[in-house]
């Protein structure tokens, strides 16, 4: 599985309805409202990385309101609440 995290600036006026349309778009696991210099962070998970265009340059990119997306692609995840589950036996602490 390919994780990508987008960056999206976009219309501030349309900052709800870019999060609402680009969570449904498929592959589009998570999208963030933020502070900072961007308005919005997606999580994107394929699992081929010639997805990762389809989801984010031709879909993500066209969606009314964006402005500009800046991919990372993730390399490895690190999460303490993914390494608690994964050894998790489904006791109750």
């Amino acid at each position: 599985m390919l994780t990508a995290i987008v960056l999206i600036d976009c219309d501030a006026a349309r900052i709800p309805e870019v999060a609402a349309e680009t969570a449904e778009i498929e592959g589009v696991s998570e999208v963030y409202s933020v502070t900072g210099e961007v308005d919005l962070i997606a999580l994107v998970r394929v699992r081929e990385h010639d997805r990762l265009a389809d989801v984010i340059a031709d879909k993500v990119s066209k969606v009314e309101g964006v402005l500009r997306t800046q991919t990372y692609i993730a390399f490895r995840a690190y999460s303490k609440h993914d390494l608690e589950e994964a050894f998790a036996l489904g006791l109750e602490d």
